[in-house]
């Protein structure tokens, strides 16, 4: 028996309280281009990239027709305007020295872009403890497809799925670890339920990163798996 390969972690609402901040830059993108959508509506697609949250909220030709040029603006707004106003969540670098502690490996996986993976790797200082990252640039398809991750475990080596945990804190993590059978924890720092995260496939659910070092060696994190022979 031996620690987990990896830990694949989620970072908006996982890590960093940005998910509110994510949908009014969201809803201010939509409505320069003619599309008042309420806010509540907006939020409950944030952990998507732009390429699945466009496609639940527009119809397929407004997608066509402004689906590019729509993201584009989003991203330049997000980073000129809102990205600044984003905090990290409490206690998650020495949650990260404790995984790595046990010789576990941590692996970002985000649907942010990739420049903004790196800076959120710098704002929560943890540059140093983080393995790989992966973005929505080495995805073809967003969340809750499981291309972000599979890419995660490539950059791994592709451990055996049962080596290796995710983190998250929407069903849309949920539903693309279950595509490639990775289990899930949920962490509730991104405003979903408990409950909506456990019916989305959640093998476990934590407040946020503190509870989970908190409750690190009862947690799925700190378990032992049986290695592959």
């Amino acid at each position: 028996m031996s620690p987990l390969a990896a830990v694949i972690f989620d970072i908006d609402g996982t890590l960093t309280d940005s998910v509110d901040i994510h949908a009014m830059a969201w809803q201010e993108a939509l409505r320069k281009f003619g599309y008042e959508i309420p806010y509540e509506r907006v939020r409950r697609q944030i952990g998507k990239g732009g390429d699945q949250l466009l496609q639940t909220l527009l119809s397929r030709s407004e997608v066509e027709q402004h689906g590019d040029e729509l993201d584009k603006f989003r991203g330049e707004l997000f980073k000129s305007k809102y990205m600044k106003h984003i905090r990290p969540l409490s206690m998650v670098p020495e949650l990260f020295r404790r995984i790595r502690g046990k010789g576990t490996k941590i692996v970002l996986a985000s649907s942010a872009k990739r420049e903004e993976v790196a800076a959120y790797e710098k704002l929560l200082q943890v540059e140093d403890l983080v393995e790989h990252e992966t973005s929505s640039d080495d995805a073809e398809r967003s969340k809750p497809h499981p291309d972000i991750f599979v890419a995660a475990l490539e950059r791994l080596g592709n451990p055996p799925a049962q080596e290796v945990i995710a983190v998250g804190d929407t069903p849309y993590d949920a539903q693309a670890t279950a595509a490639i059978s990775v289990a899930c924890v949920g962490v509730a720092s991104g405003g979903w339920t408990r409950e909506e995260l456990q019916s989305a496939g959640c093998i476990a659910v934590y407040a946020g990163p503190a509870e989970l070092l908190a409750k690190f060696d009862e947690a799925p994190l700190g378990a032992k798996v049986r290695k592959a022979a």
